[in-house]
């Protein structure tokens, strides 16, 4: 496993849950946070086998690291239900005396198109990819605040947090939901050193997102529309977050880093049309 210029200590001591962590861009981060010394609790709704599978892997990223045993978790919760995120930090807590690190990152996407949407699948993507994340940032912060500890809250948005995503109505909502989200804990909690922030992926190459993934003409029409020219992998991903929890971010509160091969730039502006 390589890592992207990995500083093997910069997150040593530290404890993290990382909610849609066991797959994709939420497992690329706990696998790249233990590797930088946290130790990670995985929250998913995934079968066990995947679960006992992505823990193997923070496990592994470790200990190539050179961090030996740590007490990772995976916690099973979903992410909607208060009472259960109450409970999956209640359990981290149990197990390591603490938690300083929160990356929500649990999200699902359907089609539901503005004249047509069903109403269910539209409140469902909204109770897990927004309110999910209102859900674990206030049980994170109520454990920090009693604490009276410093802490960071990182949030997982996407180039919809302000690009319009049509035929997906929920999914923008719930991402350009999140980027006020992170503005409003910012600031409330900056004066306790809780510092909230937001990483936009741009089009990465994810289960999520298979539909193109798995489709090479697919791909190469997704990847058409990136300045860069490719696709992100979720280790690509997953360095920003680290720096974001780190100390290294220690006076960046209240902002999105978008990671989008230029997505945000308007491409079709990459040549000159316009005058």
């Amino acid at each position: 496993m390589t890592f992207h210029a990995l500083n093997s200590q910069r997150l040593e001591g530290r404890t993290a849950i990382v909610t849609g962590g066991a797959r994709g861009i939420g497992l690329a981060v706990a696998r790249r946070f233990a590797a930088e010394g946290a130790t990670v609790a995985i929250n998913d709704l995934a079968d066990a086998g995947t679960m006992a599978a992505a823990l193997a892997a923070v496990r592994a990223a470790a200990a190539e690291a050179g961090h030996g045993e740590r007490p990772h978790l995976a916690l099973a919760a979903d992410v909607s239900a208060p009472r259960a995120v109450e409970a999956m930090v209640e359990e981290a807590v149990s197990a390591w005396g603490h938690v300083d690190i929160l990356v929500n990152n649990a999200g699902i996407q359907a089609p539901t198109p503005g004249d047509s949407f069903d109403d269910a699948v539209l409140s469902r993507i909204l109770a897990v990819n927004l309110v999910g994340a209102a859900n674990c940032a206030r049980a994170v912060a109520r454990h920090l605040l009693a604490r009276r500890a410093p802490g960071a809250i990182i949030n997982t948005t996407s180039v919809h947090e302000i690009i319009p995503k049509p035929g997906y109505l929920a999914y923008s909502i719930s991402k350009g939901g999140l980027a006020n989200l992170t503005r409003t804990l910012a600031l409330e909690f900056a004066a306790h050193g809780i510092r909230v922030n937001a990483v936009g992926p741009g089009a990465t190459a994810t289960e999520l997102n298979k539909s193109w993934v798995e489709d090479p003409a697919a791909r190469a029409v997704v990847e058409s529309h990136i300045p860069m020219g490719f696709a992100a992998e979720a280790d690509d991903m997953a360095p920003v977050f680290a720096f974001l929890a780190s100390d290294e971010a220690r006076y960046i509160t209240g902002q999105t880093i978008f990671a989008c091969g230029g997505l945000t730039l308007y491409a079709d502006f990459q040549h000159n049309w316009a005058s």
